[in-house]
Formats: structure tokens, C-alpha cells, sequence
């Protein structure tokens, strides 16, 4: 347990931020989810509606540092192409 003032704050400050990152990631996994369930039901439609949802909600992530931004490039790169895979086979 911290004693001084400046480590009692830098504990307060630690709680807030993990507390903020948690909720920003559970979002992110949240809206990824519902993407990938949508892909996985075949429904492209409702997959093509929630795609840049789902990019701007990981976009967001990356900003706010929640995952990196390679990992956000790879999960945008790797949910459009199945959104699109998915379309070319429903048309």
C-alpha cells in the first residue's frame, strides 16, 4: 500500500485508467462480436451495416491506446475481407 501523496494519486490515477480501458475494450469486443456473428449467420446485409461501425469502434480503440495499432489494422483488414468474401457470395 502507498504511503506518500504522490504514489496515492498515481494509485487513483492507475484505478481510473484501467477502469476506462476495460470499458473502452469491452465495447471493441463487444462490437466485433456481433460482426463476427453476423458473418457467421451468412447475413451480409446486416455484416455490410455494421462494418463501419465496428472499423470506427476499433479506430477508436487504437487512438485511446486500448489495443495497438497493428492489431487494429489486422482486425479492420481481416473483418472487411470477410465482409466482402461474404457479399461476392451472396450476389
Amino acid at each position: 500500500m502507498a504511503h506518500h501523496a504522490s504514489a496515492l494519486k498515481q494509485q487513483r490515477q492507475s484505478l481510473k485508467r484501467r477502469a476506462n480501458n476495460k470499458q473502452n475494450l469491452s465495447q471493441l469486443k463487444t462490437q466485433v462480436k456481433k460482426l463476427r456473428t453476423a458473418l457467421a449467420q451468412g447475413d451480409a446485409e446486416s455484416a455490410k451495416e455494421m462494418l463501419p461501425e465496428t472499423v470506427g469502434a476499433i479506430d477508436r480503440a487504437a487512438k485511446k491506446g486500448v489495443i495497438h495499432d497493428n492489431a487494429a489494422g489486422r482486425y479492420k483488414s481481416r473483418l472487411t475481407r470477410r465482409v466482402a468474401a461474404l457479399g461476392a457470395t451472396k450476389s
